[in-house]
């Protein structure tokens, strides 16, 4: 069944920039009813006016357990919810040997990992109740393998594609589905920071378009865009010292203060 056919319920966060707001766009204009949470307030109530329909925004932090359930709650009101999409994240570089970094590599976490988490646990128990509904958690083929100045963001995203993967077998034969996407490069703000070349760079909206048919299809975990999906086998095979020699001279991921302003 089709959004065109039934009016889907989706629950998006990061939903003010990026994949979230692509994604966002390309629900709405098939007709699903969206809750979109971020913590631009100003670009959130942007977005909801220029889409079509009637949507709920939802101004918190996804590391902010307690309003982010508030929310959740809140959009579950409408009737059952059959997407939840928890899309928010932070990229940024972190270098162990600086003491201050520890701080920007909890924030990573915090955001990345434990407020992809919470983002999935207030819909579960009313998903398992209905026997359906799908969660969606975005990963990175970043997660595959550690890169220069990454630490924090690979290790999150490699964090992200076990942890959906372990929830999926947690719900197997509920009726509940567990979607792992891994973005590649996509031009979006959080890749126009990164000071080396990005093979296979797609279009924001040509990826919302693939993962909302990956979704909706089922699957356990997609790469998008494809390529990237090969680069990300191939990496696997390659021995750790060869691995180690080549990667090494690539360009690192700009820590906090190396962003720009």
């Amino acid at each position: 069944m089709t959004t065109q056919e039934k009016s889907l319920r989706v629950f998006i966060t990061g939903a003010s920039s990026g994949l979230g707001k692509a994604l966002a766009q390309v629900y709405a204009s098939q007709g699903a009813t969206l809750g979109l949470l971020g913590r631009k307030e100003d670009a959130l109530q942007a977005l909801a006016q220029e889409l079509p329909g009637q949507h709920k925004t939802y101004v918190v932090d996804v590391a902010d357990r307690e309003a982010l359930h508030a929310a959740a709650y809140d959009f579950q009101t409408l009737g059952p919810t059959d997407i939840v999409i928890a899309c928010a994240g932070i990229s940024v570089g972190t270098v162990t040997e600086y003491l201050e970094d520890f701080e920007t590599f909890r924030r990573v976490y915090e955001t990345n990992v434990f407020g992809l988490v919470a983002t999935f646990e207030p819909f579960i128990a009313n998903m398992k109740k209905a026997k359906k509904g799908t969660l969606v958690g975005i990963s990175s083929v970043a997660g595959v393998r550690g890169l220069p100045g990454a630490s924090a963001y690979c290790s999150s995203k490699s964090a992200v594609r076990t942890y959906c993967e372990s929830l999926r077998v947690d719900l197997y034969n509920t009726g509940v589905k567990v979607v792992t996407i891994a973005p590649g490069f996509i031009d979006t703000p959080m890749t126009k920071v990164d000071p080396y070349k990005m093979p296979f760079l797609m279009p924001v909206n040509d990826f919302a378009q693939v993962a909302v048919s990956t979704i909706e299809k089922g699957c356990s975990y997609k790469v998008i865009p494809w390529q990237m999906g090969v680069v990300g086998k191939l990496l696997r095979l390659v021995p750790n010292p060869v691995y180690d020699y080549f990667v090494s001279k690539r360009g690192r991921k700009p820590r906090q203060h190396e962003m720009p302003k």
